[in-house]
């Protein structure tokens, strides 16, 4: 099956700082826009920010290989050179990290590079890659 691009909308407190932050820490390309929403291209998907007028709520956190994951959160997952480039980005603009970037499950089934953010509204995100995506991605023990 050949993949397509998701869309996903998300709530931002602010769709100024979420544009600035979308297009210039995560390299985004905006697409349309209007006052109250932004359509950014996450890496070949549709990711839409959407200004609201309430709190955002933080995200909860869940175990995994150590690390207190948060949850929600959403992300994409790249080829490992595009993960390389996007880590170096992010570590040359001071971006501070939820989980820093590192080998999740090192030897074992699933093996993949991983890191967590937030965004400046809250919203986390992982973006991860794989050695080997074709035989890794959905892999099961």
């Amino acid at each position: 099956m050949k993949l397509t691009p998701f869309h996903l909308a998300i709530p931002v407190a602010d769709i100024e700082i979420a544009n600035h932050f979308y297009m210039s820490i995560l390299r985004c390309e905006k697409g349309r826009s209007s006052d109250s929403w932004t359509d950014f291209n996450l890496f070949g998907h549709q990711l839409v920010c959407h200004q609201v007028p309430s709190a955002l709520s933080r995200p909860e956190h869940n175990p995994v290989d150590g690390h207190d994951v948060p949850v929600p959160h959403f992300g994409v997952v790249l080829e490992m050179d595009q993960w390389e480039a996007l880590r170096d980005h992010l570590v040359e603009n001071d971006v501070e990290f939820v989980i820093e970037p590192y080998i999740r499950f090192a030897g074992e089934t699933g093996e993949q590079a991983t890191m967590f953010l937030l965004d400046p509204s809250g919203n986390a995100l992982e973006f991860k890659a794989f050695a080997d995506i074709e035989s890794e991605l959905f892999k099961h023990e």
